[in-house]
């Protein structure tokens, strides 16, 4: 009793944990967040870019993604290649990843490291190396990558196959990883200006998070950073506005599959809105951990599916809620679609009991404890508040936003979103059926 007594306490204290910052700008736009922990001694060290696929020329996809790639090749103080062995013999790792919205690059270093970690990413900022050799090299690692991700990975296009028949209109119609005939036919002035146009202090939030010392902090990134120049051109932000879905739409995908899968995509308003926490504790509701309804009925109870789940794909402008199923043998796929269908109208029109209410809250409130719990989370947190949500401090206050939601709120958003006319249907299919 007294081991559980404390680890209840011990998740209590690290709910009410603060996570304390500091932000200001540098005068060529560069926006900053500092955090200060001392409680181990490493720094995390990233910069998120306002730029992801939605800010491409329709017929240049994939330019955002290939220069989370590209960025990796070097500077004129950097050697091809040589930023991951700089990292890694300073005892650190990096990485980086790219959405629809936006560009994350980041380092886990030893705290002692800390002007390492701005000079390779002022030297990213201020003169990555964007040349032909860079190009053809990354455009060979990213055509590898498609086949590896999507090509030859079953059920690995969907979000491609779901995103372009949901948004007709929108930039979120085509992937993130973008068209290899794109790339292969960009020349090495339309690299260059996208570079110039996307990569500059005014359009980055940099993160510092960790063991520091604020002021030494400063005084680096003000010497690293503060001579970089700001564009000195607008950012190009796309003004298309989601369309109507004005579904059904139903379709079948032939894919390098053994068993079929039914994925159901429902579009979404986007991730600053109050309807999408509604949505994200619908998930929970329908997806959260094994004694969630869909997992409960559908795998365990009626043994329809062998795999089965819902995920909100939030977005800056709107976004997707993907549920999808593989049914087992013997259970038609339609049979399948029709489960889940029904276990949507449960959502619609029954009235969702208190205790399983509270047990998504309290799976709420562990998930945003565990994000937070790490260097490398908080870094990511600032960023994604700062940069697609536009208010920091919700670092610390999100959770509340989860906490105003109420059950009829979730029944509502069920009955708004999840409704035909806002489907898209995709029926994944094995090739040698087509």
């Amino acid at each position: 009793m007294v081991f559980f007594s404390l680890l209840g306490l011990s998740s209590l204290t690290a709910q009410e944990r603060k996570i304390e910052f500091e932000e200001y700008d540098l005068p060529n736009g560069l926006h900053v967040i500092l955090h200060e922990d001392h409680s181990t001694p490493i720094v995390a060290v990233a910069v998120m870019y306002h730029v992801g696929s939605k800010n491409e020329d329709p017929e240049r996809t994939g330019f955002a993604h290939f220069f989370e790639h590209l960025m990796f090749e070097g500077s004129e103080n950097i050697g091809r290649g040589d930023y991951m062995k700089i990292v890694q013999n300073a005892g650190g790792q990096l990485n980086a990843n790219t959405t629809q919205d936006r560009t994350y690059y980041y380092e886990i270093l030893p705290s002692n490291q800390l002007e390492l970690a701005l000079w390779l990413e002022s030297e990213r900022m201020l003169h990555a190396k964007v040349d032909t050799t860079g190009v053809e090299t990354q455009r060979e690692v990213v055509k590898e990558e498609r086949r590896q991700r999507i090509d030859n990975r079953p059920y690995g296009s969907f979000t491609q196959e779901a995103f372009k028949r949901a948004f007709s209109v929108h930039p979120y119609h085509w992937s993130v990883i973008g068209s290899m005939d794109h790339l292969n036919a960009a020349q090495i002035d339309e690299f260059i200006d996208f570079y110039k146009t996307f990569y500059v202090p005014n359009n980055a939030t940099l993160i510092v998070a960790g063991d520091i010392d604020p002021d030494e902090a400063k005084k680096m990134i003000n010497d690293y950073f503060s001579g970089i120049p700001k564009s000195g051109k607008a950012i190009p932000r796309p003004e298309v506005k989601p369309v109507a879905l004005n579904g059904p739409v139903i379709d079948t995908v032939y894919d390098n599959i053994q068993l079929p899968a039914l994925f159901d995509s429902y579009r979404i308003p986007g991730r600053n809105t109050d309807d999408y926490y509604a949505m994200s504790m619908l998930t929970q509701l329908l997806s959260g951990g094994e004694s969630a309804r869909l997992n409960k009925v559908l795998v365990d109870q009626k043994q329809m599916a062998l795999a089965i789940g819902a995920f909100p794909y939030a977005l800056e402008d709107a976004g997707l809620f993907i549920i999808f199923g593989i049914p087992n043998a013997g259970i038609p796929i339609d049979s399948l679609q029709m489960a889940v269908d029904a276990e949507i109208e449960r959502v619609k029109n029954e009235a969702i009991p208190d205790k399983e209410f509270q047990k998504l809250r309290n799976q709420i409130k562990a998930e945003f404890v565990t994000n937070n719990s790490t260097m490398a989370g908080i870094a990511s947190s600032l960023a994604t508040y700062n940069v697609l949500l536009g208010n920091t401090a919700l670092i610390n206050t999100e959770v509340e936003r989860y906490m105003q939601v109420t059950p009829e709120d979730i029944q509502r958003v069920a009955r708004e979103y999840l409704a035909p006319a806002n489907l898209v249907r995709l029926y994944y299919l094995p090739k040698q059926s087509q």
